[in-house]
């Protein structure tokens, strides 16, 4: 039985019908009108993507979902970050990440550590600018055959900007509402007749609507490329990024009998210490990557990334809400810090081959990835001076009214017999081998696997104990692709990943849990991509994600832990992005999304129970439409259904805050004032509606922006 659609998707859907039938049938040509494109054209499509086979592949011979953020929507748009990029995406969410990190949910798995960087992984907590970033690439479903562990629900890639031999001349300045100050630059040429560079850089100086929040972050991405023969080519590259930030949890949920949702106060009011909630990453990270066409025709590339990590957050935060003595809403606050230093380590290594000339060809890929990663990580727990809080005299948590929920006392950050403080190395060495195969005009099959060895060395230097363990991962993927017709293909496909018990953080591993076998999830998809028109692709997606090997108490022994099939998400993605005319560009999606847990996990989390922050419906659509050639309008729509900011909390009753539905509608209008000279206006929540963008926990729920106005000046010179 098909789901009952959201009110929001016949409008959408009838909007992706208009632009259908706004494309010109092939057999009957019409003659457009002709609009006259200073500067660089529009492009909200892209035909092509490296990342999802490692290999030069058409997003239409892909059998998977792919969904990319091109450097044109980021520019209308006047995305800053990861995350608002991610936001305009079906089947695509954004946890609250406890203000000092990235957190996206991908098909409802979230995740922190599933990101990478040109193809390598780029795992450590922290929020990610674009100044450097030619697009986004978000490949749904387990990835596991190319990116290596995890990667359950999908991988997100950033392909960065590089030096390319081509002139780039550009200075962008945003400034706008709450005090954002922004400016990025991006120069590079030749330098002979085998060299060039590119530098890309960042400057940042904001606040925001949210009280006492500052944001300070700067970047710089100098790359250089050697074109040492007409065969080899090298480009080396070097980051330093550095983010500083409020870390902001939001407002608390007012969890009482009968009621479940978040407490009522301004947009504005921050609960906590802004003061003493500051948040600090450092990357710097050096690459090289080597490309060498063979005699064969065969072509290798090796690549390798250096990254050195610094991360430190603290935060008086918001863990609850109670009644006051004299019968007043309080909010509980908890403290705690915590650092973090990795070091990464990665080399991969690709040779690709195509073999036949007949009816059946192959595109051979085979390689091998190596990598190590050194972590150590120290948590502290905050206590208060004693207060009366919660009914009782402490100092693990301090009251404040909500009423007026700032926090301006001291805290004291110490180690506790529970905090993390620990050590790990990890290792990792994989050998994979796939087959692209042309079995005709109509035909093409996708086979592949992968072999992970990974390991894992774990000190707790709380006690001294040494933990290891080794996992040996065996990844395959199917896909088959059958194009009836030129401009359709239909798909299917079946892909494996694992989650070691270290977990994605590589920080969870324990003598109890070490010896089961890692989490596994398994991805069924159909799916279809239509071009519609040169440059305007429509896909349909529908998915099965199962999770198995989940570790749950032992219902008959309670000391005891067993491994269950704990999770099944099931879901429908549309989405269609390009050029409608001449004039129109859109980007659209919509999304319908189950995910329940399938066995009991606790006694709180019984079988059946709806996972977090997963609604059933969501969608998004942004159209882009030119009135002549200097004058252009923006207008888009984002929907999120309502959904549930956690799990199931311990409790006198089990509770569960709920997100309400909302609709935020943007705005954008643009002028280029002549050809080196472009000017826009974005406005964000057009009708100034109140709602709740995200979440971590129950009592970390984050307001969405009031309405904003942003203005972005472009200079190419």
């Amino acid at each position: 039985m098909l789901p009952r659609p959201s009110p929001l998707v016949l409008p959408l859907l009838s909007a992706m019908g208009t632009a259908a039938n706004a494309a010109p049938a092939p057999s009957t040509p019409v003659e457009l009108d002709r609009v006259q494109v200073q500067g660089h054209r529009q492009a909200y499509a892209t035909p092509a993507t490296r990342s999802a086979t490692k290999t030069d592949a058409a997003l239409q011979d892909v059998p998977q979902a792919v969904s990319i953020v091109t450097a044109e929507v980021i520019r209308d748009l006047g995305i800053t970050n990861l995350a608002d990029a991610l936001r305009i995406l079906p089947g695509v969410g954004v946890a609250q990440g406890e203000g000092n990190r990235d957190a996206p949910i991908l098909r409802g798995i979230a995740t922190t550590a599933d990101l990478f960087i040109d193809g390598m992984r780029d795992d450590v907590q922290y929020v990610r600018d674009i100044y450097n970033v030619e697009r986004v690439e978000v490949l749904k479903g387990p990835n596991a055959m190319i990116f290596g562990h995890g990667g359950a629900g999908g991988i997100i890639n950033r392909v960065t900007k590089v030096a390319d031999r081509d002139r780039h001349r550009e200075v962008s300045l945003q400034a706008g509402s709450f005090g954002r100050r922004r400016v990025t630059f991006d120069a590079g040429e030749s330098t002979g007749d085998t060299t060039a560079f590119r530098v890309t850089g960042l400057l940042e100086d904001s606040e925001s609507f949210r009280d006492g929040f500052a944001l300070r972050r700067d970047g710089i991405n100098p790359t250089f490329r050697w074109d040492a023969s007409e065969a080899t080519r090298l480009t080396f590259g070097y980051e330093r990024f550095h983010d500083r930030r409020v870390a902001d949890r939001g407002v608390p949920s007012m969890r009482l009998v009968g009621i479940d949702r978040p407490v009522e106060v301004d947009p504005h009011t921050f609960f906590g210490s802004a003061a003493q909630s500051p948040v600090e990453a450092r990357v710097d990270a050096l690459t090289m990557l080597v490309e060498h066409r063979l005699s064969s025709g065969a072509s290798l590339r090796n690549q390798t990334r250096w990254a050195d990590y610094g991360k430190f957050y603290q935060n008086v935060y918001p863990s609850g809400t109670a009644r006051g003595a004299d019968g007043a809403l309080q909010a509980v606050l908890g403290a705690y810090n915590n650092r973090t230093d990795r070091r990464n380590l990665f080399n991969q290594t690709d040779v690709t081959i195509r073999l036949g000339n007949g009816a059946v060809t192959h595109t051979l890929l085979g390689g091998f990835e190596f990598g190590r990663q050194d972590t150590s990580n120290l948590r502290m727990t905050g206590t208060f001076p004693a207060n009366l809080c919660a009914g009782r005299v402490q100092t693990a948590a301090a009251c404040v009214p909500v009423s007026n929920p700032r926090y301006d006392r001291p805290v004291t950050f110490a180690p506790s017999a529970t905090d993390a403080r620990n050590r790990s190395e990890a290792r990792v060495a994989a050998v994979y081998l796939q087959d692209q195969v042309e079995l005709s005009p109509q035909w093409q099959a996708i086979i592949g696997a992968r072999f992970d060895r990974f390991d894992v060395d774990f000190l707790n230097e709380r006690n001294g104990e040494r933990i290891a363990s080794r996992d040996s991962l065996w990844s395959p993927r199917v896909g088959l692709v059958w194009k009836p017709i030129a401009p359709l293909s239909v798909y299917t496909s079946y892909s494996v990943t694992y989650l070691p018990r270290a977990g994605e953080q590589l920080s969870s591993l324990s003598a109890r849990t070490r010896s089961f076998d890692p989490e596994k999830f398994r991805n069924m998809e159909v799916g279809a991509k239509w071009e519609m028109r040169p440059g305007l692709l429509f896909t349909a997606a529908a998915y099965r994600l199962d999770r198995s090997n989940v570790v749950a108490p032992d219902p008959v022994d309670a000391t005891r832990s067993i491994l269950v099939d704990g999770q099944r998400n099931e879901g429908i993605e549309l989405e269609m992005a390009g050029r409608v005319t001449e004039r129109w560009d859109v980007l659209a999606g919509y999304a319908y999304q189950e995910g329940v847990l399938t066995k009991r996990l606790s006694a709180l989390e019984p079988a059946g129970t709806r996972l977090a922050q997963l609604p059933r419906h969501s969608a998004s659509l942004w159209n882009r439409y030119a009135l002549s050639p200097r004058w252009s309008i923006g207008a888009g729509l984002t929907y999120r259904g309502q959904s549930f900011a956690a799990l199931p909390s311990a409790g006198p009753l089990p509770n569960r805050t709920v997100l309400a539905p909302y609709t935020r509608i943007d705005a954008g209008l643009y002028y280029r004032t002549s050809e080196r000279l472009r000017v826009q206006l974005n406005v964000e929540n057009l009708l100034d509606r109140k709602y709740f963008a995200s979440a971590h926990t129950n009592d970390n729920i984050s307001p969405g922006s009031p309405r904003a106005v942003y203005v972005g000046m472009t200079l190419d010179f």
